[in-house]
């Protein structure tokens, strides 16, 4: 659970950045780390930790699946395209 909250914390800061750069164009949307709970475990929100295998084992955000980022096939995710994904890792970019 500690590492959960690290993660999420984690992508706080992360939307926090990415809230200082707001005059930029994203390519992709941006959820705050309270979107990304509310919708935890519903229909069409996958949540993908790429940290290391290690770091996922001994905690992650919670319905996340593991997904190496050096080796992302097609077959890793869902075939909606409408679906929302979530990425994360501890990297700060």
């Amino acid at each position: 659970m500690k590492i959960a909250r690290t993660l999420l914390a984690a992508l706080a800061v992360a939307a926090f950045a990415g809230a200082a750069r707001a005059e930029e164009k994203e390519p992709f949307g941006r959820l705050s780390v309270d979107d990304v709970q509310k919708r935890l475990g519903d229909k069409g929100f996958f949540v993908y930790d790429n940290n290391m295998k290690e770091s996922f084992d001994e905690g992650h955000v919670p319905h996340a699946k593991w997904l190496d980022y050096k080796d992302v096939k097609a077959s890793d995710l869902p075939s909606d395209k409408n679906a929302t994904l979530v990425f994360y890792c501890a990297n700060e970019h």
